[in-house]
């Protein structure tokens, strides 16, 4: 069986994601009090379901941090992939975190649309001015990061949701105070929690494509069949399997059946032709090849368990 490593990108930056997750945690320690203490004393569903969200960012971006450090651990014999998944868990993690979110928010939209309170419209636009500028900043923090990597990207959503639910918070605040409209409270509280499932969903489904192995959804399996048989000497290709490690890895296994007896070092020439088609064409960067001749094993599955 032959292995290969070939073409592995990663341009990532741990300790600068680190630093900008940290600062990212402190301020949001800082709005989640503030919009807590705010919240009881106005009486704003909005402003407490705000400082909700805002305490799921903390807890996700410290899940966020975590997995940023773990996943710079070497493997070792006992895990011989280290930790390289733990930015993906940390993914799906963040994002079940904010649909569990918005369940609860609809529960108290509904609560308060049917029970509608006096609020202190004052305070709702001055802590929601904090939490605009607070959040803006951390979504620039980690804007870049997120472009490329499920971890930050989840973070990123979580803290980009909260500064636009902050923005509604601060247009309820307005429309409380100018015209003594109440129940945009909930309505508001509702929309945010609306807006917070469809966000979360899309990650939550590519992270759990990702634990579950699936192949890429950019990648179809029989097209790379395909390109793989085109080579010289070889005579089919079966029993594939391709995933993706981690964001910077996706991973092609497969059984090669030759036209003839070929010798080792013929064997490698193919490999690397292999392994630049199935890079370029596919950006599949880890190539295991099972080669094979005269073997009595069926070459028409293409896939197998």
């Amino acid at each position: 069986m032959a292995h290969n490593h070939a073409h592995s990108h990663n341009h990532s930056h741990p300790d600068l994601k680190g630093r900008n997750l940290i600062i990212s945690i402190l301020l949001n320690i800082v709005i989640t009090v503030a919009q807590v203490i705010g919240g009881l004393l106005s009486g704003s569903l909005a402003l407490l379901s705000d400082a909700l969200h805002n305490f799921s960012d903390v807890l996700s971006l410290i899940v966020s941090y975590i997995a940023t450090i773990y996943a710079k651990k070497e493997a070792s014999t006992n895990k011989t992939f280290g930790y390289k998944r733990a930015e993906i868990i940390a993914a799906f993690v963040n994002a079940s975190a904010l649909i569990i979110v918005a369940i609860i928010l609809i529960k108290e939209a509904i609560e308060r649309f049917l029970d509608p309170k006096f609020i202190a419209s004052d305070l709702v636009i001055w802590l929601s001015l904090l939490g605009i500028l607070a959040n803006g900043f951390s979504v620039l923090l980690l804007r870049k990061d997120a472009a490329s990597n499920m971890n930050m990207k989840s973070a990123y959503l979580h803290l980009f949701t909260d500064m636009l639910a902050s923005v509604a918070v601060l247009i309820g605040g307005l429309l409380m105070k100018f015209y003594q409209v109440y129940w945009v409270d909930a309505f508001l509280t509702l929309g945010i929690a609306l807006y917070l499932i469809y966000m979360g969903y899309d990650l939550l489904k590519d992270s759990t494509r990702v634990l579950m192995l699936f192949t890429p959804n950019t990648i179809e399996v029989t097209k790379i069949v395909q390109t793989i048989s085109k080579i010289d000497k070889i005579k089919n290709v079966h029993h594939v399997h391709i995933w993706q490690l981690n964001e910077d890895e996706v991973h092609l296994e497969a059984h090669i059946d030759f036209d003839e007896d070929i010798k080792l070092s013929e064997f490698d020439a193919i490999l690397d032709q292999i392994e630049e088609e199935v890079f370029h064409k596919y950006g599949i960067n880890h190539v295991n090849i099972q080669p094979e001749y005269g073997k009595c094993d069926s070459k028409q599955l293409i896939v197998q368990d």
